[in-house]
């Protein structure tokens, strides 16, 4: 029998051996404390399971917080919601709270409102409803010092003579302007006595009385006083000094202008 020749044979394709899963036993650590979930040990001072991560003494009470830590806005829950921007934007709204409660309670802090108020805002001239005075020469009332022109005017017989404006609404007061003399034209601006020192008694609607002195220069033109009071109802000037004064010469108070708060 003839043998026959052996061909060429391909080589197997080799087949990996699948993977022996072999348990591995857990390393229990002695002397632990024991997971009350799972039962695993656990190394002293651990927070945590180290197999199932459940918290180890879950009874364990939470450190006491300060007694500003439990106030609103900064205890725990609305602090945790609401981030530090919240937190920030309640800090600053309270602080303006304060200063705004501040400024409107305290006389100080009002005062300093007002000013800047009367600084910032306009003013306009406002018209008395009635005026009178203590005593006007023949031909020279009181009602010739608020008609609006300085070629008539109210003349006064003496010194301590006042004439007194009144008004309608109370206002805030925020200047007074005086034309002395019987005219602004210089040749006869001397003609009369004139008002050189005056007080002014201004009158609230709460009946308090705010003092000012007015000093006139002895020339012709508007002369005025700034100030800032608030609720005025009446306003009252007493002359004082005068310079021109003889026999037969009036003081003469040419014009006198209100303005207030616009």
């Amino acid at each position: 029998m003839v043998d026959e020749p052996v061909g060429a044979v391909q080589p197997g394709v080799p087949i990996a051996a699948r993977p022996v899963v072999r348990p591995i036993a857990a390393v229990d650590e002695p002397d632990g404390t024991p997971c009350p979930k799972c039962g695993a040990s656990n190394r002293p001072g651990r927070k945590f399971c180290r197999r199932c991560a459940a918290p180890l003494n879950p009874g364990e009470q939470a450190e006491a917080l300060p007694w500003w830590r439990t106030r609103w806005p900064f205890d725990r829950k609305v602090r945790a919601g609401s981030g530090r921007l919240l937190r920030g934007s309640v800090l600053a709204l309270l602080i303006a709270g304060l200063l705004v409660a501040g400024f409107m309670l305290v006389p100080a802090g009002r005062y300093v409102v007002e000013d800047v108020r009367d600084k910032l805002g306009g003013t306009g001239e406002i018209s008395p409803a009635d005026v009178s005075a203590s005593g006007s020469v023949p031909g020279h009332a009181a009602k010739l010092a608020t008609d609006g022109v300085t070629n008539s005017y109210w003349g006064a017989p003496e010194l301590g003579a006042s004439l007194t404006a009144e008004f309608d609404k109370p206002f805030r007061l925020v200047g007074v302007t005086v034309h002395t003399g019987v005219s602004k034209e210089p040749e006869a601006f001397q003609r009369n006595g004139r008002p050189t020192k005056a007080d002014l008694f201004i009158t609230t609607e709460d009946k308090k009385v705010h003092e000012k002195s007015m000093t006139l220069t002895d020339k012709p033109g508007p002369q005025s006083i700034r100030m800032g009071i608030s609720d005025v109802v009446s306003v009252r000037l007493v002359v004082r000094e005068a310079a021109g004064q003889g026999a037969g010469r009036s003081i003469a108070l040419g014009e006198i202008e209100y303005f207030k708060r616009t």
